[in-house]
């Protein structure tokens, strides 16, 4: 497989700009250890309306990673880096890293929230240089190289409901959840995914008790009957605001609220735009995140990337 490097010249610069969408997760369930240290899963992804920039430009030089987020690293500990080297590879079975690519992150989505920000821009640059460097690959392609970025980069070259397996890599389509607005809270720290996974198998050793799953609304479909996020109670022992958090969206009148993934965000699901708009606005504080968005159709998720190509 060859890289098409024509349009790298100076006369001929090319760029792809896409929105890189944050997910939530409606429902997480851990199954058990791997062999390979990762845990077993069962979650279903729910893509967010809420999205970041990631533009990808085929211009001379060395590979370099912009940010607007000052705290986001841009050198080979930024996922997007780490696709564009694995790509390469891939495509050109050379281990150097990548020439003649500039790609440009301008941040919306908080890191170590459980909203996927890293995960999706990696999925999007992976997307980006598939047409920049003319290498034709499928989705089924680009999910594999995917998941040795991470578990959650397959779900983001497929959006809407889906369910993960496996890793949370292998990913299958649902049928959309009905459209709902979201409030995001993000308190003023993080949650590492690392510590949160650690802090579940701290907690299995000590109890055997499942989380009580959490009613849902009337209408949605059978697979929502009984949503729950198994690290949330181990992550709200170590950090007890996210109960807090969460009782508050309840308060508030959301119809669903849970932890996203492995933290530190919090969301609540509200039918009427209007309430959900109150309640971000409500529950702001000094050094938090509060935002209200709203979910994503596989449908207008596809077409507001496929647009971008």
């Amino acid at each position: 497989m060859a890289i098409d490097r024509a349009a790298c010249g100076k006369e001929a610069v090319r760029s792809v700009s896409l929105p890189s969408f944050a997910k939530i997760n409606l429902d997480l369930r851990v199954l058990g250890t791997r062999p390979d240290g990762y845990h077993d899963l069962k979650t279903i992804f729910q893509s967010l309306a809420l999205f970041d920039s990631v533009t990808v430009t085929a211009r001379r030089g060395p590979l370099a990673v912009a940010c607007d987020e000052p705290d986001i690293p841009t050198d080979q500990r930024n996922l997007v880096w780490k696709a564009a080297s694995l790509l390469h590879r891939v495509a050109t079975g050379q281990s150097s890293t990548p020439h003649d690519i500039a790609i440009e992150l301008r941040k919306r989505v908080p890191s170590e929230a459980g909203l996927g920000g890293g995960s999706s821009n990696a999925a999007m640059t992976l997307l980006a240089l598939n047409k920049l460097w003319k290498l034709n690959l499928d989705v089924a392609s680009l999910s594999r190289i995917g998941a040795r970025l991470g578990a959650d980069v397959p779900y983001f070259l497929v959006g809407g409901t889906a369910l993960g397996l496996g890793r949370g890599d292998d990913i299958y389509p649902l049928t959309d959840m009905p459209p709902v607005h979201v409030v995001i809270l993000r308190p003023g720290f993080g949650v590492a995914t690392a510590d949160a996974y650690g802090w579940f198998d701290e907690e299995l050793r000590r109890s055997t008790k499942e989380p009580a799953p959490r009613p849902v609304p009337p209408g949605w479909p059978a697979w929502s009957a009984t949503l729950r996020n198994d690290l949330e109670i181990p992550v709200v022992r170590h950090h007890p605001a996210i109960g807090r958090i969460r009782q508050s969206l309840i308060d508030a009148g959301a119809t669903f609220a849970a932890m996203s993934g492995s933290g530190s965000a919090v969301f609540g699901l509200f039918e009427r735009g209007d309430a959900a708009r109150r309640t971000a606005n409500d529950l702001a504080r000094p050094g938090w995140l509060s935002l209200h968005t709203r979910t994503l159709s596989r449908r207008d998720y596809d077409r507001r990337v496929a647009r971008s190509l």
